[in-house]
This record gives structure tokens, C-alpha cells and sequence, in this order.
């Protein structure tokens, strides 16, 4: 008999859960950096066998609206509850068990399975661990609570039995050879925002978005025009930076890793434009992709 469900990840920002994705797929499907609201869109990573199809879901760390573009995110994230076969709450060993209990006392009235993830173990002691756990199996009691470290493997492969064991039997819901949801331009506009958000400080990375004008492939290359959006231009000089060098270096950085993600050359141009308050306009936020539906 054939498996196949969605398994579907949510939690708070800074917890890990875009590490804990990839390790599951075994790709890089999800950019993982040090800063909160890495991940925006909900972002799919297959995994198959010959009887089994496991269709992993990174969504946006949850958190308190304060613009448009986050109350988008939080609908990825309440989307996520509505549709899982198995759902991987993740938290780690330095958060506050409490925060968001909206979000939390959701989680607690689902039918389905729910694994409870206690992330980053190798920051923390056997008492403290303890602790969390107690407090965890209070506010969800009906979880199946499991300590792991996904930057170092460990409770991954745990981890994965135990999502095989709890598969509905179903047939394939995606071709065997895919591996995500999403087309090609839409990793390139991750790439390029993850550089961003490793090579700016404060706030204007949450300002930027990215959009792919051009993306033109031959057997051994590909043509990419690429437009860094900023919200106003104080941003937009501080993305170029001095004589360019700031965007030069954006583009040398996003370009290795495109040709590593892609495994071809990639020739790569990027464009900064001035796009005010695009992250409260619902017609850009759609143009963006910003739709649960």
C-alpha cells in the first residue's frame, strides 16, 4: 500500500524551522538565516520513495500583525492548520512556550496528529529541557513531544520514521520526480533575499522584495534580470551603496549560489526601484505572491 500526506510546519520566527525543512528534504529549499521573518510564503518540499510521498510545508514564522504583508503570512501559517495530514509545531529550548497562545490554542484543538519539536537541545541541559517539556505537555497535551537539533542532525531521521508511521495510506499527489511547489523564478528571488538579509543590517531587508523580470535558460546557461524593491530611496541608496559596491556584492554572492542551486552559469543583472509602502498595498502583495489561496 502507498502512503502520502502534508506535513505541514509551522511555529514562531528564530526557531529553526527552515533548517529542520531542509534537513527533511534533504534540498535547499528553504533560505535559512539568522533573522526573524526569513521565511514569507509558504513553500513546499517533496520527498519520495516507491511507496511513499511526503509533501513538506515551510510556512512564515508566526507572529503579531503590524502591516498587510504579515497579516499575509499569518494566513500561510493558519492555512497550514487547515490541510495537514501531520503537523510539526517547532519551538526550541530559549522561547517562551506562551507566546502567541492564539495561535497555540488553535494548534491544541486539532484532530490530527501533532508533533511538538523542541529545537536547538544542543544550546540547553538536561534540567532545563525537562522543564520545557513539562511545561509543553501542559499546553498541548495531546502532542507527541520530541527534543532534536536540526542543524546537527540529531532526531532528524527520529524524526522522519515517526511522520512515515503516521502517513495516511493515498496515492501520490505530485509527480515522483518533483521536488517542490514552486517555479524557478521563485528561488531565485529567495536567493537573492536571503544575500540581502546576510549582507544588510536593520531594517531595510524587511523592506525589500524581489521580483524576476527576465529568466531565459539554454543547455548551459541562464539569463536572469532581477528587481530589488525598496520602499523608499534612502533604502534604495543604502542597497547600491558607495560607487555600487554594496549591490555588486549582492550579485557576486546571489549568483554562486544560483549556479550551485541550478548547477549551470548563471548571468545575473539586478535592478533597485522604489516601490512605496508596497508591504500594506494588497495589489502588490498579490503581484508578490502574497496569497494563501
Amino acid at each position: 500500500m502507498h502512503k502520502a500526506g502534508f506535513v505541514n510546519i509551522v511555529g514562531n520566527p528564530n526557531v529553526g524551522k527552515s533548517t529542520l525543512m531542509n534537513q527533511l528534504v534533504g534540498e535547499r529549499i528553504s533560505i535559512a538565516t539568522f533573522k526573524a521573518q526569513t521565511t514569507r510564503h509558504r513553500i513546499m518540499g517533496i520527498v519520495n520513495t516507491d511507496d511513499m510521498q511526503i509533501v513538506f510545508s515551510d510556512t512564515p514564522g508566526v507572529l503579531k500583525p503590524n502591516y498587510k504583508m504579515q497579516e499575509m503570512m499569518l494566513a500561510f501559517s493558519e492555512s497550514a492548520l487547515a490541510d495537514a495530514d501531520v503537523l510539526l509545531y517547532v519551538t526550541d529550548v530559549v522561547e517562551n512556550p506562551e507566546k502567541n497562545m492564539d495561535f497555540l490554542e488553535k494548534v491544541a484543538k486539532m484532530k490530527i496528529p501533532v508533533l511538538l519539536l523542541i529545537n536547538k537541545i544542543d544550546l540547553s541541559d538536561q534540567q532545563t529541557l525537562g522543564n520545557l517539556v513539562e511545561k509543553w505537555h501542559s499546553l498541548l497535551p495531546n502532542a507527541e513531544i520530541l527534543p532534536i537539533s536540526a542543524a546537527n542532525k540529531f532526531g532528524v531521521d527520529m524524526l522522519l520514521k515517526r511522520i512515515k508511521e503516521l502517513l495516511p495510506d493515498s496515492p501520490p499527489y505530485f509527480e515522483k520526480d518533483q521536488l517542490t511547489d514552486k517555479p524557478a523564478r521563485f528561488f531565485v528571488s529567495e536567493i537573492i533575499r536571503e544575500k540581502i538579509l546576510l549582507y544588510y543590517d536593520k531594517e531595510v531587508p524587511y523592506a525589500v522584495e524581489v521580483r524576476v523580470d527576465s529568466f531565459k535558460e539554454t543547455e548551459d546557461r541562464i539569463d536572469i534580470h532581477a528587481v530589488i524593491y525598496v520602499e523608499r530611496e534612502s533604502q534604495k541608496g543604502i542597497i547600491i551603496g558607495h560607487q555600487g559596491v554594496a549591490l555588486k556584492k549582492v550579485g557576486m554572492e546571489s549568483r554562486k549560489a544560483l549556479e550551485k542551486f541550478f548547477g549551470k552559469k548563471i548571468n545575473l543583472e539586478t535592478y533597485v526601484k522604489v516601490d512605496k509602502d508596497w508591504r500594506n498595498s494588497q495589489r502588490e502583495l498579490d503581484a508578490f505572491g502574497y496569497n494563501p489561496d
